[in-house]
């Protein structure tokens, strides 16, 4: 358990080391901002904790704690505009935590979706993100208005890749725009990560032989997964002892997604730009990951996050 000022210093040093080394320096016209792209980064993580109820609490927190450490926090819609011009910044160290917790080692990676609501689905007009939101169905919320997360991780819990769709998209063909960019990668999208060293397991949305057999033959996938119980392409449905051991696989994803809904606040999302939504999503997977090395470094379990800091 560290305070809330070490951990932010160790975030903070961790941050900056890799914004010096590894991306290029930033150039552009005018006065010097308020905040450095080390600083935005580093606020932007911390913003994600479920700690503060909203982005104006976490905002009232700053004010009354970091100005010491942050002498020159502007306004907070000026942070805001900050955080999405530092988005590709933070996808950048997401995917620099997953090198340094050794992600390519991993034997195989769960994959997984997850429902992100956007509003209630019983609101009439248009509401946020209309036109990129959409209805779909989880098992979790029932019938929601929003927009499907799809996650990737290791047996460790490292997050290795995501990506959003409309909530009506299922999830094969979702995986198969996922398997794509890591073949071929989009600088535009570089948020999906690098393709798994190994076999990826996924849920029974994601069953297909047909489907299977493309992805084996086009980007190299292994893909392990149950069938539907009365699947036609599937005369013999798996017994209970290999469910069983194919859910206990998965759990892991389980438990990432539990992090990210309860502790980085992706339960409470309401977003009102795709944007806004985006670079919080890349802020909450980085310190998911920056979270699992400060737990490695300090010999604790990699997943124990809610006695990390001592608020």
């Amino acid at each position: 358990m560290v305070d809330p000022m070490t951990f932010l210093t160790q975030l903070y040093v961790m941050v900056d080391d890799f914004c010096q080394s590894h991306l290029p320096a930033e150039h552009h016209p005018g006065p010097d901002a308020a905040l450095c792209r080390s600083e935005v980064v580093t606020l932007a993580l911390w913003a994600q904790w479920a700690r503060f109820a909203s982005e104006r609490d976490f905002y009232r927190w700053a004010r009354r704690h970091l100005q010491a450490a942050f002498a020159r926090l502007p306004d907070r819609t000026q942070f805001n505009r900050a955080c999405a011009h530092q988005q590709a910044a933070l996808v950048a160290f997401f995917r620099y935590l997953t090198q340094q917790l050794a992600v390519h080692k991993a034997t195989y990676e769960v994959l997984d979706s997850l429902a992100v609501a956007t509003r209630n689905v019983r609101r009439r007009g248009r509401g946020w993100l209309w036109g990129q939101a959409a209805l779909g169905h989880s098992n979790r919320l029932g019938w929601y208005e929003g927009l499907q997360l799809l996650l990737a991780a290791t047996p460790e819990g490292v997050g290795t890749g995501f990506g959003v769709a409309p909530g009506n998209i299922r999830d094969q063909p979702l995986a198969e725009t996922f398997f794509a960019l890591r073949q071929q990668p989009e600088p535009l999208l570089p948020s999906v990560g690098a393709p798994a060293s190994g076999s990826y397991v996924a849920d029974k949305g994601f069953y297909g032989r047909h489907q299977h057999a493309q992805w084996r033959e086009r980007y190299g996938v292994t893909m392990v997964c149950a069938p539907q119980r009365h699947s036609r392409d599937q005369p013999h449905p798996w017994p209970k002892e290999w469910r069983r051991w194919l859910a206990g696989l998965r759990q892991i994803v389980e438990s990432v997604n539990e992090k990210l809904l309860h502790w980085l606040r992706l339960e409470r999302e309401r977003p009102h730009r795709l944007t806004g939504l985006l670079t919080r999503l890349a802020a909450k997977m980085a310190l998911h990951n920056f979270c699992i090395w400060l737990n490695q470094q300090l010999g604790r379990p990699s997943l124990a996050f809610a006695d990390l800091i001592a608020w």
